[in-house]
């Protein structure tokens, strides 16, 4: 289980809108340059965030995009599952369901089903408010 680039630049993209919310639609130019990142990876991370409907976007002269959630009520955990694939510690494990041929006997299951739910817990404590507020503690 790893997480991507696409998921650690996921976050940071919404904290970089979330920071600048006041300023209306943010150009994807803006932000690249602010994070250091490729305007065209950035381009797919923004459309998995779209997707979600994280982010809203506008075409056009003035256009760009802006949150479409409240950054105090979205968390960690959901821009990580926007962003991610499949974010699970095993393959037959996906958010709170199995899709295992073997869970009748497999016998490391719940094991597995409690990683995945510890991970979930935790990054659900993690708002993008709390990550703007510079006082995650490491």
């Amino acid at each position: 289980m790893l997480i991507s680039t696409k998921g650690t630049y996921a976050l940071s993209v919404m904290i970089d809108l979330a920071e600048h919310e006041k300023d209306g639609y943010i150009a994807l130019g803006d932000i690249a340059e602010r994070q250091g990142m490729s305007k065209k990876y950035l381009e797919a991370i923004i459309k998995d965030l779209v997707k979600a409907q994280m982010v809203k976007g506008v075409r056009g002269k003035g256009g760009g995009y802006k949150l479409n959630v409240d950054p105090e009520k979205c968390t960690a955990w959901d821009v990580i599952r926007a962003s991610e694939e499949n974010f699970s510690p095993v393959s037959c494990v996906t958010d709170d369901h199995t899709s295992c041929p073997n869970q009748t006997v497999c016998r490391t299951l719940p094991m597995w089903i409690e990683l995945n739910r510890t991970l979930k817990t935790f990054f659900e404590k993690y708002t993008i408010a709390d990550m703007m507020a510079d006082e995650l503690q490491v």
